[in-house]
């Protein structure tokens, strides 16, 4: 059985965790898959978003215990460990840098590594069964998986420490008011979540992985470096397709090639 599994709905890539006998957690396969997977929804120019999710009534529960105990016991030495963790650096970049919608789609359990995983989402879809631990205090970790750098982002320095520190879960609408959840849809998570990805089936895809990548660096980036890239990327966009296009279309009083339908 595939660990993670890559189906299309019209434009839309999901992507879905298969581990619900152990909720999905991250294994060493899961890892692998998510490897090969990203740069090839990267590359695919048909798919216009994503939407990333887990079976079997939950989302992610992050690393999978069992084989961090066969990792430790397998490893030669500590640079081994940090290793491994830059491994999961590299493809967890690019899925939060890719410049296609992201969608998380969160159902039951998203503890650890798995809260990582669905605020690595453009937009967190959250059922009311949805729950959220930064767990890592609870086996002596700090808090990995970027979930250092994305919590206080969403949520305030002083929310993220409480939430790191205390290991508390949170629900599906505390997470909604405090900025980890987008929306609080229905159980049916899945389904809400594909609908509203299947929304950016005519948006201009790379008009907003451009946005996206300038604005995940903002809060890095100098005043002065984020006005480069926007004079870049406008230049850039002036000569698209969906631009000429768009504006053939204003001019001839035609409809939009792009409406957003909330």
């Amino acid at each position: 059985m595939t660990s993670l599994t890559l189906t299309m709905h019209g434009s839309t890539a999901v992507l879905t965790m298969n581990r619900p006998e152990a909720r999905n957690a991250l294994d060493q396969s899961m890892r692998e898959e998510f490897t090969r997977l990203v740069p090839q929804i990267r590359d695919d120019r048909a798919i216009k978003a994503v939407v990333l999710t887990g079976a079997g009534g939950h989302f992610c529960a992050g690393g999978d215990i069992k084989s961090m105990q066969a990792t430790v016991a397998g490893k030669q030495d500590v640079f081994d460990s940090r290793n491994r963790m830059l491994g999961l650096h590299r493809w967890f970049d690019e899925l939060l840098d890719l410049e296609k919608p992201v969608i998380t789609a969160v159902q039951g359990s998203a503890f650890g590594a798995g809260l990582s995983l669905a605020l690595a989402g453009d937009f967190v879809l959250a059922a009311p069964s949805a729950k959220f631990c930064c767990v890592f205090a609870k086996i002596g970790f700090v808090p990995d998986l970027g979930a250092m750098h994305l919590l206080p982002r969403l949520v305030g320095l002083q929310t993220a420490k409480e939430l790191a520190f205390t290991a508390r879960v949170v629900g599906a609408e505390e997470a909604r008011q405090l900025g980890m959840a987008y929306r609080v849809t229905s159980e049916d998570v899945l389904a809400d979540a594909i609908a509203f990805a299947e929304r950016f089936a005519s948006a201009p895809t790379e008009a907003i992985g451009y946005t996206k990548r300038v604005m995940n660096h903002a809060f890095e980036s100098q005043r002065a470096e984020v006005f480069q890239q926007e004079a870049l990327a406008q230049t850039l966009c002036r000569e698209s397709a969906f631009h000429q296009e768009a504006i053939q279309r204003f001019v001839s009083k035609q409809p939009a090639l792009y409406q957003w339908q909330d």
